[in-house]
């Protein structure tokens, strides 16, 4: 069953992907825009979906994503390494910029996220 869990990993990053090279096209970049974060939004939503109508993932099949949530950020980490980062920075000040409002922006999320999440339970 655990086999399961990365099958449905692997459906959402293919519908991500999908989507995320979509976007890339409309904006005119030639490639895939945001297409993990796209695929891990609609597994958490799924998911959550799924638990609210009673119907929560098979233990085995937790256990499969939570295998894949494991090895995430060496992937992650072995995607950047293949990024020109030099490019980018010789791009402009636009690049530097956009990467430090979105750090920025996640720093100022974290307190109200964990607001969130304390008048929950």
């Amino acid at each position: 069953m655990e086999i399961l869990g990365m099958g449905y990993v692997a459906l959402f990053m293919l519908i991500g992907s999908f989507l995320g090279r979509i976007l890339g096209q409309l904006i005119g970049v030639g490639g895939d825009v945001g297409g993990v974060g796209i695929a891990m939004l609609l597994m958490v939503v799924t998911t959550n979906y799924l638990k609210s109508k009673g119907r929560p993932l098979h233990k085995n099949t937790e256990r499969g994503v939570k295998f894949l949530s494991a090895i995430y950020i060496p992937v992650i980490v072995a995607m950047a390494a293949r990024l020109n980062v030099v490019g980018a920075l010789r791009g402009g000040f636009v690049a530097l910029l956009a990467g430090g409002v979105a750090t920025i922006g996640a720093m100022f999320l974290v307190p109200l996220i964990s607001k969130l999440r304390k008048t929950n339970d």
